[in-house]
């Protein structure tokens, strides 16, 4: 995955660390099969919660506004699909 999206202006009052953090995981995601991937996210979203790292919802809202933008109207629906589930999952 390309690190552009980290430059994007709406991010600016993201801390730089958690911006980092997102770019790794997607690197390490990008080697995962879609199978592979749910599990992946769920065992990334719950080691950070063990390091403290959390992010807020408008944080979360505009990471995933940003990684949509300059999808197709598929890649974006899964895109959203995928915090769907996740939502599922916290509760």
């Amino acid at each position: 995955m390309d690190s552009d999206w980290m430059n994007n202006p709406n991010l600016a009052g993201i801390d730089p660390a958690k911006l980092a953090m997102l770019q790794s995981l997607a690197s390490q995601g990008s080697q995962k099969s879609q199978k592979e991937l749910l599990p992946f996210l769920m065992a990334a979203a719950s080691s950070s919660q063990k390091n403290g790292t959390q992010f807020s919802r408008d944080e979360m809202d505009v990471i995933v506004e940003v990684l949509k933008s300059g999808k197709s109207r598929e890649e974006a629906a899964k895109i959203d699909q995928m915090m769907q589930i996740m939502k599922m999952m916290k509760k």
